[in-house]
């Protein structure tokens, strides 16, 4: 019973580079399908999609899944989430996973990993996963999210910036990067009771400078465990060229 979780999938119509990402197909399939199958392969006691769109509801619900309506008006997948949790009537102790609508390819294992490692340490109320680093293009990259954390693998900080950066070699010829440089992933694990002081708290000046929506959580002094895993997943849809490449990886 103490392994229970549930998963909520935030699905909004709207894209400013793929308008209705969610309903596009990836091998004669929604991609939100792809995600919620991901979901239900991982175990999980509930999969939810939280939507804004009734196509996106429709989808969902005739495929057999689980689909609600959230408010237009949120500014994040964190709201959105937080809205189910309190239709649904989840206690704060509920476990939630937030997966994200845009990964058709994310492993059921690592959906699994992420609600066990917010139930496997008692000092925060959110977790993560992050993957080592092992190239120097991947450091320098600001579009990869890295994680510095402490001895017992909470988070320090998040940057789009390389860090930690070592001032010997960098940014040519480094010498040693493996085992000190963490891609962050973003799949979180968080209890209801967490969520719901999440969104009375005010964006903080880190948040705006980073555009990193974790730094609110730090900054107000939570913790966030972040275990690693031994790789990243493949990359999500953001683009057209996105989509191509994971039909094409699936065909």
């Amino acid at each position: 019973m103490k392994d229970l979780f549930k998963v909520v999938i935030p699905a909004r119509y709207g894209s400013s580079r793929l308008p209705a990402k969610p309903l596009l197909k990836i091998a004669g399939k929604e991609m939100i399908l792809h995600v919620c199958e991901k979901a239900a392969l991982a175990g999980a006691e509930e999969v939810v999609v939280a939507t804004d769109d009734k196509r996106i509801l429709s989808c969902v619900q005739q495929a057999g899944f689980d689909a609600v309506m959230t408010s237009a008006s949120h500014t994040s997948g964190t709201e959105r989430i937080t809205e189910v949790a309190n239709l649904k009537g989840w206690s704060d102790e509920v476990v939630i996973v937030n997966c994200q609508g845009d990964e058709p390819l994310i492993p059921p294992a690592l959906i699994k990993k992420a609600a066990l490692a917010l139930m496997q340490q008692k000092l925060a109320q959110v977790a993560s996963l992050c993957a080592p680093i092992d190239g120097i293009d991947e450091i320098l990259n600001v579009n990869a999210v890295k994680v510095v954390r402490d001895q017992h693998e909470y988070a320090l900080y998040f940057s789009r910036a390389a860090i930690p950066w070592d001032r010997q070699t960098f940014p040519s010829s480094p010498s040693n990067i493996k085992g000190v440089h963490f891609r962050h992933i973003g799949i979180y694990s968080y209890t209801a009771g967490f969520l719901r002081r999440y969104i009375t708290w005010p964006v903080c000046a880190l948040e705006q400078v980073e555009s990193l929506e974790q730094l609110r959580i730090l900054s107000m002094g939570e913790k966030i465990f972040i275990p690693a895993v031994a790789q990243a997943p493949e990359a999500g849809v953001d683009t057209q060229q996105d989509l191509d490449r994971i039909n094409a990886l699936l065909a």
